[in-house]
């Protein structure tokens, strides 16, 4: 397939760290399933040699970019460098996907499709259509219960607001402003979907299939999870607080 008409330019990021089992065949996935796109591996630093490996992928396809960072600075921090770098070339769609296999290249297409008319589209495990292959319960329980304790908190109509396969339009980017974005393990993808519906764009998820990793360890932590927690509670009290004040202010 194609770039769908309208979307302009694509580019496709890919954090890495230790990722050397897997870049080769994601690259080369997304590289076939929608031969238009670009893409850019972001690694930090990783001692595997995942970064050698990228500039060798590189060196033989012009498509094909790396941005290496010397420390490793959580998810957040590598995307934030991708999207700076991409808005820099003059990108106008930026993808967030996995290096480890488990969005699936193959899917692409339906993500950008539906940008067409989007800001931003999340592909989504948790609705009709989406689902999850190869997770052990423990992971399932963790990744349904975070994404309904971020309903609750932040009462935001999403059904997957922390899977990390999205399409962001760049002037979405623009108005949701990094530089207030500090998150950088997983909530990272909370937070900007958060800042995305406060600014009135229009959010929409897409059924994906979620598979679990063949090759290396996941990055997933107790500090991750835990980071999550704090940053959506200390924000969802924050919005009832301000709400609270609106409506005395109001009296």
């Amino acid at each position: 397939m194609d770039i769908p008409a309208g979307l302009g330019r694509v580019l496709v990021i890919i954090p890495t760290y230790n990722e050397r089992e897997n870049i080769e065949a994601i690259v080369g996935r997304v590289r076939k399933a929608v031969p238009s796109v670009d893409v850019l591996v972001v690694d930090d630093n990783s001692p595997d040699g995942t970064g050698d490996l990228a500039d060798a992928l590189a060196d033989a396809d012009p498509q094909v970019r790396v941005l290496h960072r010397t420390t490793k600075d959580g998810l957040g921090g590598a995307y934030i460098a991708g999207f700076r770098w991409a808005g820099e070339q003059g990108y106008d769609v930026m993808v967030e996907m996995d290096a480890d296999g488990s969005h699936q290249p193959e899917e692409l297409p339906r993500l950008l499709t539906a940008l067409q008319d989007a800001d931003l589209v999340l592909g989504a495990r948790y609705i009709p259509g989406g689902k999850v292959e190869n997770w052990p319960v423990q992971r399932q329980l963790i990744s349904r219960g975070g994404n309904l304790y971020v309903k609750l908190m932040l009462g935001m109509p999403l059904r997957d607001a922390t899977g990390g396969y999205r399409a962001f339009r760049a002037a979405t980017l623009e108005k949701i402003g990094l530089d207030g974005v500090d998150s950088r393990g997983y909530c990272f993808q909370i937070d900007l979907a958060r800042r995305a519906l406060q600014q009135g764009l229009r959010v929409v998820e897409v059924p994906i299939t979620f598979v679990e990793r063949v090759h290396g360890t996941s990055k997933m932590s107790r500090d991750i999870v835990a980071e999550a927690m704090v940053r959506v509670t200390r924000w969802g009290t924050a919005d009832r607080l301000s709400r609270l004040a609106r409506l005395r202010g109001g009296r």
